[in-house]
């Protein structure tokens, strides 16, 4: 059926629809994404970006093992509530975990779900390349770059009822939403959003007191990961070797033009005794 055979009547219908929502998520979804008070639009409403959040999160743990160690686990948190306390979103309860397996990777579901993989805690050496992951993927929480993908995928339709629907259609749309952001967790994000949560990251670790020095490293410790031919890398962001020296590049510029504070901490000898508890790498098959 073409746009000419749908009765005039209901064709304004949609419209009239789709300019309300707008008009709506303009007036309610004006949020902080970033640092300096950085606003952008988002539709999809903090509470239901927080139950899709616990939704993943219950989805995950039916198919990834939680490490069995809680000093690993209270470590972590506790270098993610440092970052948290110095972010541009605290209107959320963060969720820190560690999952034990040999894939280099760590990422961040809507809602303030984080998720660090033994497999590249191994590949650390110091506490401040632990905290510029962890504060690259929190960046992502405070941008709401999850979310985003989410409601985009989800489409116009989806996206209105997860908002407003009644609790009916809202919960439909929750389940497709869930199913939409576990698939969405393991894909790359754009050079944009991942850029941006670079730049928030390193921001953000300063602040919280890391040497800032730790994020470079990882980025080179990512690189050879990545050239060694590693599957599932990390945000699979080192899949490209040129854009790879173009984040060290950027890391570099940003932090020469930072005037940092004096007794940054590097952490190597609480994380290197922390490294000797993880599980050893399983043997290839």
């Amino acid at each position: 059926m073409d746009r000419q055979s749908i009765p005039s009547s209901s064709r304004f219908a949609h419209s009239y629809l789709f300019a309300i929502m707008t008009l709506v998520a303009l007036i309610l979804s004006c949020a902080t994404t970033g640092p300096g008070g950085k606003k952008s639009f988002i539709f999809i409403p903090t509470s239901q970006e927080v139950a899709l959040g616990q939704g993943m999160a219950d989805e995950l743990k039916k198919s990834e093992t939680t490490l069995p160690d809680p000093e690993w686990q209270a470590y972590l948190a506790e270098v993610g509530q440092k970052i948290v306390a110095v972010s541009d979103r605290k209107d959320i309860e963060y969720h820190f975990t560690v999952i034990e397996s040999d894939v280099a990777n760590a990422f961040a579901a809507p809602g303030g779900y984080v998720y660090f993989y033994t497999g590249l805690l191994r590949e650390m050496s110091s506490e401040a390349e632990m905290a510029a992951v962890m504060a690259h993927e929190i960046s992502h929480v405070v941008a709401r770059h999850g979310v985003k993908r989410v409601q985009t995928s989800l489409g116009a339709a989806l996206a209105y009822e997860l908002a407003f629907g009644g609790s009916k259609e809202s919960s439909k749309a929750l389940q497709a939403a869930i199913a939409v952001g576990l698939n969405l967790c393991f894909s790359s994000y754009s050079r944009e959003a991942e850029r941006e949560a670079d730049n928030f990251g390193i921001q953000y670790m300063v602040k919280a007191g890391y040497d800032p020095q730790g994020a470079v490293a990882m980025f080179n410790v990512l690189a050879g990961l990545g050239d060694r031919g590693e599957a599932n890398v990390f945000e699979k962001m080192m899949s490209s070797h040129p854009e790879t020296q173009e984040r060290i590049k950027n890391a570099k510029t940003e932090i020469s033009a930072m005037t940092l504070p004096p007794e940054l901490s590097l952490g190597k000898d609480r994380y290197q005794k922390m490294v000797k508890r993880l599980p050893a790498k399983k043997a290839a098959k």
